[in-house]
């Protein structure tokens, strides 16, 4: 049974960081490409970020180039996004996926970006 439970959101004050993570089980996690989608209120969900397998190949959507960053610990199952330099917009419930679409994900950690 596959299972992805993320970790790690919380309230933020614009300019911050966080850590958010993802603990994978159920499958061979480091032979999958791995994915963290976002979702706002009241909008689609939206492809955030992609690792491959071994961690060496990183994509970004242009919102977050350059103040976040994903990567992944085989050895522990668990993927991570750090954050920084977050802004408001940035505020989403935030998921770990095995597709770039979000169809197979976790229940998510809602990130809140707030003075």
């Amino acid at each position: 049974q596959v299972q992805l439970v993320e970790s790690g959101g919380g309230l933020v004050q614009p300019g911050g960081s966080l850590r958010v993570s993802c603990a994978a089980s159920g499958f061979t996690f480091s032979s999958a490409w791995m994915y963290w989608v976002r979702q706002a209120p009241g909008n689609e969900l939206e492809w955030v970020s992609t690792i491959n397998t071994g961690g060496d190949g990183t994509y970004y959507a242009d919102s977050v180039k350059g103040r976040f960053t994903i990567s992944r610990d085989n050895a522990r199952n668990t993927l991570y996004l750090q954050m920084n330099s977050l802004k408001p917009e940035d505020t989403a419930l935030y998921y770990c996926a095995r597709d770039p679409g979000g169809r197979d994900r976790g229940q998510g950690t809602q990130v809140t970006v707030s003075s």
